[in-house]
């Protein structure tokens, strides 16, 4: 008689929507509401060393928009690394 195929198990991939993940899109979603909703920064007062509040909420946001990019990019190397070495691979 001949023998049975051999049966693979299928190999556990991890989910492709994580908590990490989430974090990462919303440090890279985060600056896009701020600025797209200009009802809540159109306005003149309060002035920063006589600067109207619409430039310097703007220009704050340019700030934070980079710390949220450079959040959002090293927590995407820590999940890509953490990937890698749960499947056994040296990519990191």
């Amino acid at each position: 008689m001949s023998e049975a195929p051999e049966v693979r198990q299928p190999v556990a991939e991890p989910p492709v929507v994580t908590p990490m993940r989430v974090v990462i899109g919303l440090c890279l979603f985060a600056p896009f509401v701020a600025m797209l909703w200009v009802g809540s920064y159109a306005k003149v007062d309060p002035t920063f060393i006589g600067i109207p509040f619409f430039y310097w909420y703007q220009m704050l946001w340019v700030l934070v928009s980079t710390a949220l990019t450079m959040t959002a990019y090293q927590l995407w190397r820590r999940d890509q690394r953490a990937r890698a070495s749960a499947k056994g691979g040296a990519d990191a």
